[in-house]
């Protein structure tokens, strides 16, 4: 697919919607922006945020409001014993 889309004074372009459906884009949201050679490529910054809500029904509620700090302590622990599992588990 070809667009052609104008460029503002600010610099500023715009992303027919077709387009950012097609590539996962959220509006608003940001994206990352690569210079390749005489070519600019844009792709979609995913994080953490644009998740919000998508684990709410398999998540208990009292790990819901977790302070950022702990949660990610919590993932890292848990990252930690399901990598010491599949350990174990290769050497049955």
């Amino acid at each position: 697919m070809t667009y052609t889309v104008a460029i503002t004074k600010q610099g500023q372009i715009s992303i027919p919607a077709a387009l950012r459906e097609l590539l996962g884009f959220s509006v608003p949201g940001t994206a990352v922006i690569r210079r390749e050679g005489t070519k600019a490529t844009i792709e979609p910054v995913r994080d953490i945020f644009s998740l919000r809500g998508t684990l709410h029904n398999s998540v208990p509620k009292h790990l819901l409001n977790l302070p950022t700090q702990k949660a990610i302590k919590l993932e890292k622990e848990a990252a930690i014993r399901a990598h010491v599992a599949r350990y174990e588990k290769s050497l049955h």
